[in-house]
């Protein structure tokens, strides 16, 4: 439980649950991110770092660049459902029902 705690939250940053879903369509260097992402290469560098610390991450040599990725299906899959499910939710609730609650 403790593990899973822990990897929750990693991802209960914006930022690095952005970077997760990044990485889940395409591999990208830091540049790359930060660029998407409107951030800091420092802010994004940081991030990954704790990313790949806690094994959700991964890094490969490409020439000179460090090329990040996600390879764990499952993580994969976590991540997915939660952004879809979200999306799916927004859609379906009116922004009036949403201000009132309902």
């Amino acid at each position: 439980m403790s593990e899973a705690a822990t990897a929750f939250g990693l991802l209960a940053s914006p930022m690095r649950l952005q970077i997760m879903w990044l990485l889940i369509a395409a591999e990208s260097d830091v540049g790359g991110l930060a660029e998407r992402l409107d951030a800091s290469m420092p802010a994004v560098s940081q991030h990954l770092a704790k990313l790949k610390l806690a094994g959700m991450v991964r890094s490969r040599r490409e020439g000179r660049r460090q090329v990040y990725l996600v390879d764990d299906p499952v993580l994969v899959d976590v991540v997915r459902l939660v952004l879809t499910r979200q999306a799916a939710s927004e859609t379906r609730t009116s922004p009036a029902r949403r201000i009132i609650g309902g």
